[in-house]
């Protein structure tokens, strides 16, 4: 894909001598939107984490703007515009809320009135400390920190995982608005897969480390025969 802000080329990953993903690849490009669904223990996590530069790559390119990464540590893909929301949150509990958010802040678009315009509820909690916050308030925190750092692409690890359904909604609604309104480039693992399915453009399925269905995500989430073989969730109409 020419245009295409990241690019997998048959990619094989893992952590030491463990294999866990082989032959993946795909391409996102500027303004697109990507959900990575299976079940548990498939490769889901592994797969942003090799695209951050955290596991061994033991074949394959990832490329970023057409240039090859494979090799580049994760600090310096942080610099490249790859942000991370990892499933663990990892905020920094003995700073408040915006502390938080400045401390990670980067020239751009984004600074506090626009995260704060996404998350409300982060600027009603802004000087509470992070350990004072629920797990919905800590995800939206993770999420507003990653957009701080003015990232190009947006990796989220399972955003939605534990939380009320009053925030899942809540934040769901901000993924939708960053990637329908803001533009935002980004890939979603989720296990909520109607969800994940609703706010992207193309979706891929991973089976045992490797890429076993793509489609569109319209068209995968009216697929409820597929989503049950390969997913084994039902998805309500």
């Amino acid at each position: 894909m020419a245009d295409a802000l990241l690019s997998l080329k048959d990619v094989r990953a893992g952590y030491g001598a463990a294999v866990v993903l082989d032959g993946i690849s795909f391409d996102v490009p500027v303004r697109g939107s990507l959900a990575v669904l299976g079940r548990n223990g498939v490769g889901k996590s592994t797969l942003l984490l090799t695209i951050m530069g955290f596991t061994a790559i033991a074949r394959g390119a990832v490329l970023w703007r057409g240039e090859d990464i494979t090799r580049l540590p994760p600090n310096r893909r942080a610099q490249e515009g790859i942000g991370w929301v990892a499933q663990e949150r990892e905020i920094f509990p003995s700073l408040t809320v915006e502390e938080n958010l400045t401390v990670a802040s980067r020239p751009g678009d984004w600074n506090l009135k626009k995260v704060y315009d996404l998350f409300p509820r982060l600027h009603e909690r802004r000087g509470n400390k992070g350990n004072h916050l629920s797990g919905g308030e800590q995800q939206m925190l993770a999420t507003a920190r990653a957009l701080m750092t003015n990232p190009d692409l947006l990796l989220l690890d399972e955003p939605l995982e534990g939380l009320a359904p009053i925030i899942v909604e809540e934040l769901s609604a901000a993924i939708g608005r960053l990637a329908a309104e803001q533009g935002m480039t980004l890939i979603l693992v989720e296990q909520h897969a109607e969800i994940a399915l609703s706010l992207t453009d193309e979706a891929v399925v991973i089976e045992r480390g490797t890429i076993a269905h793509r489609a569109r995500s319209k068209d995968l989430l009216a697929d409820q025969a597929t989503l049950d073989r390969l997913i084994g969730l039902k998805v309500e109409a």
